[in-house]
């Protein structure tokens, strides 16, 4: 019978130099990352129950979500934080579970490189555009709108 080859993560964080290192020479990246991954899944949980449990049971249901709304609830700093909160844990979680499957199916350096760096691209992109919506987020922005809630 054959040995099953550890993951290339794991046989990656080995070659690493740097700081940080265990006592047998690893670096402890992917540890911190493995716990991110379980602490970070938690609190993502706690968030989207307590979203939904918000906008669903105490909002009025699935009709009464609409602009105005989400005016409404941003203009609470709580939600804001909430909503921030959730987005960046969700990219982070999602990019870190992603950066694990290119280190471990990528097969070439240079595709696992241009992969990662698409992805932390996307990622930062998404995380800057959707905290300035979050905290940029103005109903009255345009008066004429027949969105408007200040009139």
């Amino acid at each position: 019978m054959s040995e099953i080859a550890a993951p290339r993560s794991s046989s990656r964080a080995r070659k690493l130099k740097g700081g940080g290192r265990n006592r047998s020479g690893q670096t402890n990246f992917e540890l911190y990352s493995w716990l991110f991954m379980r602490l970070s899944g938690l609190a993502l949980v706690i968030l989207v129950l307590g979203h939904l449990f918000v906008n669903l049971m105490l909002g009025g249901g699935i009709t009464a979500l609409d602009f105005g709304f989400v005016a409404g609830k941003w203009a609470n700093p709580l939600w804001q934080v909430w909503d921030l909160l959730m987005l960046w844990l969700a990219m982070l979680h999602g990019t870190n579970g992603l950066r694990t499957i290119i280190n471990d199916y990528a097969e070439k350096d240079q595709t696992r490189f241009w992969l990662k760096a698409l992805l932390i691209t996307a990622a930062i992109v998404i995380v800057v555009l959707g905290t300035l919506v979050i905290f940029t987020f103005d109903p009255c922005l345009d008066p004429n709108s027949t969105l408007s809630v200040c009139k």
